[in-house]
C-alpha cells in the first residue's frame, strides 16, 4: 500500500498525508499494523507523531494501542496497559500541558512517559517536566524526544513502514 506523502515536502500539512493511513513497524518478533486516522480538528504532524512514537517504543511496548481510552480524565495518544489495566506505557505527540504533566507523573508513578515534538528546542519542555517530577517518588523515567522536520521522509517508506530507533532522534530521559 502507498504511503500516499509526497517526499518532497518535509512538513507534513493536512492535505498530505491521508485520512486514514496503514502504518507497518516491528516488535521484537512480529510486523505490526496500525491505521492512523485524523479528525477535522487535528493537524497531519500530530498524526505523524503518533505513529513515530508507536513504532519507536514497540519493540519495548509491543501491545500498545493508539488512541484509546484507559478510564482516565486523560487520552493517551500511545498506550500499553499492565495486567491490572494501569497504563506502563503514555505517549503523547505534541502540546501537553504544565497541569496535564503534573497530574499524569503524581498519579502513574510506575508509567514510562513520552512526549514528542515536531522540530522543536527540547529545553523548555525539559524545565517544564523536571519541575513536575520534582518531589515525585517514580520508578519509571521520562522521555522528550524531537522529531525533526523530515521526519515522515526519513522514517516513512513509500510502503507505509516505518524504521526508527532512539539513535535517530535527539531525546532527553528524565528520570
Amino acid at each position: 500500500m502507498k504511503s500516499g506523502y509526497p517526499k518532497a515536502s518535509p512538513m507534513p500539512t493536512n492535505n498530505s498525508i491521508p485520512r486514514k493511513w496503514k502504518l507497518t513497524a516491528r516488535d521484537q518478533h512480529n510486523v505490526q499494523h496500525n491505521v492512523f486516522a485524523w479528525g477535522m480538528n487535528e493537524r497531519a504532524v500530530h498524526v505523524v507523531m503518533k505513529a513515530l512514537i508507536w513504532a519507536l517504543y514497540l519493540p519495548q511496548y509491543p501491545a500498545s494501542r493508539v488512541e484509546v481510552r484507559i478510564g482516565d480524565k486523560y487520552k493517551p495518544d500511545v498506550v500499553q496497559l499492565n495486567a491490572q489495566g494501569e497504563p506502563e506505557f503514555w505517549g503523547e505527540a505534541g502540546m501537553v500541558g504544565k497541569r496535564k504533566i503534573e497530574s499524569l507523573v503524581r498519579r502513574y508513578k510506575n508509567t514510562h512517559f513520552v512526549i514528542g515534538k515536531w522540530d522543536a528546542r527540547l529545553d523548555p519542555f525539559e524545565k517544564i517536566v523536571s519541575g513536575a517530577l520534582e518531589g515525585v517518588d517514580r520508578s519509571a523515567p521520562f522521555d522528550l524526544i524531537r522529531f525533526p522536520d523530515d521526519s515522515i521522509a526519513r522514517f516513512i517508506d513509500d510502503e507505509g513502514v516505518i524504521t526508527i530507533a532512539p539513535d535517530d532522534l535527539e531525546w532527553l530521559r528524565l528520570e
